[in-house]
Parts: C-alpha cells; sequence; structure tokens
C-alpha cells in the first residue's frame, strides 16, 4: 500500500495557481521532491500534511481517501511533518517541546513519555531534554523539529528542507536517521540539495513552477545528463536537464 497518492491536485492562494493537475505516489522508502525554490514543494507539503485542503483533485494518505476534515483530523494522528519554519514556545524545554507535539498529534498518555524520549534520542538529543528551546543552536533546533515529527506511531514522515542549518557531520547523521525511518514508514522530503538525494532517496520527483516533470530513481535522472549540461556529478547534470527540458516544452 503506498504512503500517498495524488491524482489531478490543484493547489491556489488567491488567484494565483501553485500547483494544477499534479499526480504522484511515494510508497514504503524516501521519495524525494527536488526543486528549486519558488517551484511549489512546500506548498505540496503543505497540502500533503492535511494543513492545507487541496483546491481539487484526489488525496489518498495512509490508504485513506481525504475527503473531509474529519478524515484529515484521523489521518493527521500519524503523518509527522517538518516545515521549514516551524513555532515553539521558547521557554519550553525541548522535552516539554516534544511531548506537546505528541499530545497534539493524539499519541496516547501511556507511550507519550517513551515516544518522546526515543524521538529525543534518534536525532541526539536526549541529554539536551532539560534545554530551554530558546537556548538551541540552528542546528539543533532543526534537529528538535526533526524528533518532533518522528515521536509516535508515524507512517508518513514529510520534511521540508530537513538539511538547512546542518552542518556536514549533522547532515551525515540526518541521512542515516532517514534511512532507519524508511524502515517503519514512508518518507517524503523536499530539498534543492541534489547530494542529499543522491545519499538517501530511492524515488524522486523533479518539480517546476508546480508541476512534475520526472519521476523515477536517481539512477534515471542521472542517466538524462548529456555532454555540456552543468554539473559536479550526473545526477546534477541530470537535474539541470530536468529542469531545462520543462522550460522548453512549458
Amino acid at each position: 500500500m503506498p504512503g500517498l497518492e495524488v491524482v489531478g491536485l490543484v493547489q491556489s492562494y488567491g488567484s494565483r495557481t501553485i500547483i494544477s493537475g499534479l499526480t504522484m505516489r511515494a510508497d514504503a522508502g524516501v521519495t524525494a521532491l527536488l526543486g528549486p525554490n519558488g517551484a511549489g514543494k512546500s506548498t505540496l507539503l503543505r497540502t500533503l500534511a492535511t494543513v492545507t485542503p487541496p483546491g481539487g483533485g484526489e488525496l489518498r494518505l495512509l490508504g485513506r481517501k481525504v475527503d473531509s476534515e474529519k478524515d484529515a483530523r484521523e489521518v493527521r494522528k500519524r503523518i509527522g511533518y517538518l516545515p521549514q519554519e516551524f513555532g515553539y514556545h521558547p521557554n519550553f524545554s525541548v522535552y516539554e517541546f516534544i511531548r506537546y507535539c505528541a499530545w497534539l498529534r493524539e499519541v496516547p498518555d501511556r507511550t507519550a513519555h517513551a515516544s518522546t524520549m526515543t524521538a529525543l534520542e534518534r536525532v541526539g538529543l536526549a541529554d539536551r531534554r532539560k534545554s530551554r528551546m530558546r537556548e538551541l543552536s540552528g542546528g539543533m533546533l532543526r534537529r528538535a523539529g526533526i524528533a518532533q515529527a518522528i515521536a509516535g506511531d508515524v507512517g508518513l514522515v514529510l520534511l521540508d528542507e530537513p538539511t538547512v542549518g546542518l552542518d556536514p557531520e549533522q547532515r551525515l547523521e540526518f541521512r542515516e536517521l532517514v534511512r532507519t525511518l524508511a524502515d517503519t514508514a514512508t518518507v517524503v522530503l523536499s530539498t534543492h540539495l541534489v547530494e542529499d538525494v543522491a545519499a538517501v532517496c530511492t524515488r524522486l520527483h523533479v518539480i517546476t513552477a508546480g508541476r512534475i516533470v520526472f519521476s523515477g530513481t536517481p539512477a534515471e535522472l542521472a542517466a538524462n545528463a548529456t555532454p555540456g549540461t552543468p554539473g559536479d556529478t550526473p545526477l546534477e547534470s541530470g537535474y539541470i536537464w530536468a529542469l531545462r527540458s520543462a522550460a522548453v516544452s512549458a
């Protein structure tokens, strides 16, 4: 069963159409949304996280068709979502923040503490659990954000630019964490960093101007690299090829 299926998704802000007729699916493993800033990746993730209801099309998450707010509330319990910017009370301890987010997702009281501690351990913040959120560095805040997204029985994890603010060593640790998450959940991450895709993703969708212009494996995208196309690796060149091909056909 796929973690998510989207058919003909439409999403607009006011009179501006951000996503038009987008169709995709994500199965077990790690799927990337790869695209430039402003491509519509964050809007798509907000929709998949049920933060913003679809403007049109069909949305199925964790095997459940989402047609109403009731559907959204039910499926939201098993969705972990890390937006690019997330809010928090600066006086909360790290533990209190994760525990509060678990409560919002309706993680049962009997498992909330264990779920919170497990999440903190997985992102390497267990020793900072008593620190105030305002005391954390940018990288630690990002790890706290990842922790709140994975606390509890999560079947779908949505990560928006998750490695922003992480140093090279932390990015390597994050990639290992994503690999372990994929053992029990469908993981979808948006990024514009090709190296993150190459390291952890089993499948990717290149998105630009609110539409998917390539779907396949990293190896399949790299195979489209053509002589003269910019890029330090075949995957980077394949990515540039996909964006340029989309611009020509638009």
